[in-house]
């Protein structure tokens, strides 16, 4: 779950999936993406999802995801998206959620927290049915033709 990392650790999540690979060795990354300007200024703010979902995340951009891990040393070698598919999965489970809110209840979640659950799964729903967010699967190799940089530090200082 790579929104929930934050920016902030994206070089040294790479170049840690980088390092582990062994030789020949795929990585698959199944994630949540937003296009990079919307991901610039979500950066920049404090919202619902950034507090209670990813506290300290950020969802990222194909373009971050594409920069990060080519700097580590990563090509993106496959990249499909199903934003579609995800927002139709999103709306089965918040209605199998409302149904089972009493054996959810019972489990010990309050009143509180069941609400907050359904706003999450109708809000990531209504994000994906309007593609401001997408949901990717991509396949990362090693790229042998270059090396990755010699520290993550060294690319601390770049924005989001």
């Amino acid at each position: 779950m790579i929104e929930a990392v934050g920016a902030e650790y994206w070089p040294d999540y790479f170049t840690a999936l980088r390092r582990l690979l062994a030789p020949g060795g795929r990585v698959a990354l199944q994630a949540i993406t937003m296009p990079h300007e919307r991901m610039l200024a979500t950066a920049r703010t404090h919202t619902w999802i950034s507090k209670y979902v990813f506290p300290g995340g950020l969802i990222p951009s194909p373009e971050a995801i594409a920069r990060e891990s080519a700097a580590a040393g990563l090509r993106i070698t496959h990249d499909t998206g199903f934003g579609d598919h995800y927002a139709e999965t999103l709306h089965q489970w918040r209605a199998r959620f409302r149904r089972e809110e009493a054996a959810v209840a019972a489990l010990g979640f309050d009143r509180v927290f069941r609400r907050m659950w359904e706003f999450y799964l109708a809000w990531s729903e209504a994000g994906f049915r309007a593609r401001y967010l997408d949901v990717r699967q991509l396949r990362l190799t090693a790229d042998d033709t270059r090396t990755a940089s010699s520290s993550p530090a060294d690319r601390h200082g770049e924005a989001p």
